[in-house]
């Protein structure tokens, strides 16, 4: 069975699709296929993959907002997914056509809540599932938590990063409702720099107000990660032999432990 997840936070650049571009890359040269969700309207993770003149020139009907548009209803939705030049990796793109589907309240589209799961159903030859969402939580983000089975919250630990996670967490409670599989993978701590004490502080705050819930990784604030994007590669196929590769290859597999933790709790009742 397929690996899902859902990577949100309200607040922008603390590395979601970051993270998204980089570990597919560790979870593919691990051995698994990775289909990777871009659900943001700002399309990074698209455009870290395809480039950006040719995601933004995308007609809607090619991208993740065919699922919203009433033409697109009958179009057979799994040749949305594109190959990346990355063996192992494949993505649905996302562009600027995403943004007027993105609304508040998303609970009150009713069907509109469920376009993505019924999708992501559909696809049953890959073995892990990233969601890439943005930083809000409206219809996109809604539609993901109601999708896939865990939730990842990278977090940079300042201030503007840490806030609001309490109603991230109040949203993951609500789509359980819906999604009761739904479960918190817990916190990823991105764009750390161990040599800054504010950083040090709010990493040692997140881990006292969530004690079993932050990854003992943590993504350093590493130059290859930049240059990597820049090459249209994540690390791990850039530079394998790097602190920066060799950090996703360790929350690989910290999620598989992670993963295999929970399963045993289930199965012991």
């Amino acid at each position: 069975m397929a690996i899902s997840i859902c990577l949100i936070n309200q607040k922008g650049g603390c590395g979601k699709s970051s993270t998204c571009f980089h570990l597919a890359g560790a979870f593919a040269a691990a051995g698994h296929s990775v289909l990777l969700v871009d659900a943001d309207p700002q399309g990074s993770l698209s455009q870290g993959f395809l480039g950006s003149s040719f995601v933004e020139a995308l007609p809607a009907s090619q991208t993740l907002a065919a699922l919203f548009v009433e033409s697109c209803r009958f179009l057979n939705h799994r040749q949305l997914v594109r190959e990346t030049s990355i063996a192992g990796i494949s993505i649905i793109p996302a562009n600027q056509h995403l943004a007027e589907f993105n609304v508040p309240c998303p609970e009150r589209t009713r069907m509109m809540q469920f376009v993505l799961r019924d999708l992501l159903q559909q696809q049953h030859e890959y073995d892990v599932v990233l969601v890439d969402c943005p930083p809000n939580l409206y219809q996109c983000t809604w539609n993901a938590l109601l999708a896939t089975q865990q939730v990842l919250i990278p977090v940079n630990p300042e201030d503007f990063g840490a806030q609001g996670l309490r109603a991230v967490h109040q949203a993951i409670d609500h789509a359980r409702q819906l999604n009761p599989v739904l479960r918190r993978l817990g916190h990823l701590v991105t764009r750390y720099d161990r040599r800054l004490l504010i950083h040090r502080s709010y990493e040692e705050q997140l881990r006292i107000l969530y004690p079993h819930l932050v990854l003992q990784t943590a993504i350093y604030e590493l130059n290859a990660y930049k240059v990597a994007l820049a090459c249209r590669m994540p690390v791990e196929n850039y530079r394998a032999k790097t602190p920066a590769a060799a950090a996703m290859r360790e929350l690989v597999e910290e999620i598989f432990l992670r993963l295999a933790a929970k399963e045993k709790r289930r199965i012991a009742g």
